[in-house]
């Protein structure tokens, strides 16, 4: 098995994650169909609290793995790299049982007394069994992107969507058809989805295993190690001393959409019509935050690639590595992320009608999605951080911003309704974003994007912008009369090229991005920008 280098891993996973959100983006869209607002309510709500707690039971523990395995393999301290592996499987095995337990009896009590929706707790439950294999699931993945294999992780997420996707519509549409209007149990089917997602996630990880074990064997047949026994207690010390910082950054996304699914009842009540608070409800968890959800897969994937990469050039000291790798990891997540973001905030109106059942709540929608930009480079940069063993800096800054988004949220929530809570949202994403810069800035070479560059990329997100706001309303306005999903299908497919043509040329052309740079990039990228640097060196040489 070949490892990957950082542009590869990095595509194998957004590839990856790219499948799950589309697959993820459909199981919401029947659901829409089947279930009213205060359905999808109860299905966010269970989403939304699972994924909370799978993001404190797993989120820091494989980012520590990843780190502490390359460190390993970096310094040829194979032995090691295995006892960590082993003692991070026995922690999830024992982490997942404890939490699924808990979710299970504790699902009344959250609903409750504290989302203040009772029958959310049968949707809890349904979700609660998932809990079992993917803190388990986690760990393997965390060994295997240590190791340099994203293969792995990409497969297993391909599959445990599909399997997941496939479940939830099916059980879902069986309680459908027996009683339209419970949907209480309906969204207590599809939340059930997510047990077979992780049962063949499961599946394909033991695959994997089994394939790299044997060719470990075959590769260390007649080589020594020098390792060092390490003691049980010692791995795990060292285990959550990265992750427990590692846990407060991750946690930050979910945390936050978590807090506002919760808070738009509770600091709108009295001051909205009950109706448009549902309605709100709804939206936010069902249409907003399932479109928001896309921009960021590069920089997951980034977020997960770059620290091994990052990890073994700082344990060998190779100062030039670090810089290297981490420019080229911010300039990917910029200049990848911008052009999404555009695309599904400028032109939502479309993108939202053509995915829901109605256009409905596509101001909601632009609003968080924007903010996206300003997530993808807080995740980045916190695993930048961590990399170079300064994951305290991302924990202080993240913590910072979610209590300024707390306060932000009892000040703007009652005078702007969910648009406030957006809006306290995208400032606690720019707050850990700055800190973020400023901690990279002090110790090392990092730069966001080269002073000299920023003129001509915002001409660029201005001149995309309006060329997709044009666009959209003029498309639509040319298809009155259309049935409406024909009418946002052509807008959105209108939108999307023009985008795809219009982004890179004004990049190259606007000297954003340069041939030397270019030539760094994966062969595709390499290809699509090919005629229009052409095209920029032709128009230079006239100039001259």
């Amino acid at each position: 098995m070949k490892k990957d280098s950082l542009v590869k891993g990095t595509l194998i996973l957004a590839a990856a994650a790219l499948v799950a959100r589309a697959l993820g983006v459909f199981q919401r869209v029947p659901l829409d169909y089947i279930m009213d607002s205060v359905g999808q309510g109860y299905f966010a709500v269970a989403n939304g609290v699972y994924l909370l707690l799978l993001v404190v039971a797993t989120a820091g523990i494989p980012s520590a793995i990843s780190k502490m395995v390359s460190e390993r393999y970096a310094l040829g301290r194979i032995g090691e790299a295995q006892q960590v592996y082993r003692a991070a499987l026995l922690f999830g095995g024992i982490a997942g049982a404890v939490i699924t337990a808990g979710m299970f009896a504790l699902a009344p009590w959250i609903a409750g007394p504290i989302l203040h929706e009772p029958q959310a707790a049968s949707a809890i439950r349904a979700i609660a069994p998932s809990l079992l294999l993917f803190p388990t699931i986690a760990m393997m993945r965390g060994y295997f992107q240590g190791r340099q294999f994203m293969a792995a992780g990409g497969m297993s997420q391909i599959v445990e969507q599909i399997l997941r996707v496939m479940a939830a519509v099916l059980l879902a549409f069986l309680v459908y058809s027996w009683n339209a209007s419970n949907d209480e149990g309906i969204a207590a089917a599809a939340s059930l989805g997510s047990v077979f997602g992780s049962i063949g996630a499961f599946a394909v990880m033991l695959y994997y295993a089994k394939k790299l074990r044997n060719n470990d064997r075959a590769e260390t047949l007649n080589t020594r190690d020098a390792s060092r026994k390490l003691a049980l207690r010692d791995i795990y010390r060292e285990m959550f001393r990265l992750s427990v910082p590692i846990v407060m950054t991750a946690i930050t996304v979910q945390l936050l959409y978590t807090l506002d699914n919760m808070m738009v009842k509770s600091l709108t009540r009295g001051h909205f019509d009950p109706k448009l608070i549902n309605d709100w409800w709804g939206l936010l968890g069902l249409n907003a935050q399932a479109i928001a959800g896309i921009p960021v897969i590069l920089a997951v994937a980034l977020s997960q690639s770059i620290i091994p990469v990052i990890s073994s050039a700082h344990a060998v000291g190779d100062r030039e590595a670090v810089g290297r790798q981490s420019s080229l990891a911010v300039r990917i997540a910029v200049f990848s992320g911008m052009p999404i973001v555009l695309l599904l905030s400028v032109g939502a109106y479309s993108v939202n009608g053509l995915l829901f059942q109605e256009p409905k709540g596509s101001l909601i929608v632009a609003m968080l999605t924007f903010g996206t930009i300003f997530q993808i480079g807080m995740m980045v940069s916190n695993s930048i951080l961590l990399g170079i063993g300064e994951p305290k800096k991302a924990t202080l800054h993240a913590l910072t911003g979610i209590v300024l988004k707390v306060i932000l949220s009892f000040i703007l929530a009652p005078w702007l309704g969910v648009y406030g809570l957006i809006l306290a949202t995208s400032c606690c994403f720019i707050w850990a974003l700055g800190f973020n810069v400023l901690s990279l800035k002090k110790r090392s070479s990092f730069t966001v994007i080269e002073r000299r560059r920023w003129a001509g990329f915002l001409v660029t997100v201005a001149v995309v912008s309006a060329a997709i706001w044009g666009l959209q309303s003029g498309v639509l306005a040319l298809l009155q009369g259309v049935p409406p999903k024909l009418a946002f299908f052509v807008s959105s497919c209108v939108i999307g090229l023009a985008v795809i043509g219009l982004y890179p040329t004004l990049l190259v052309l606007l000297k954003v991005i340069t041939p030397e740079e270019a030539a760094g990039y994966p062969r595709p990228v390499r290809r699509l920008l090919a005629p229009i640097l052409r095209l920029s060196g032709k128009t230079a040489a006239k100039q001259m």
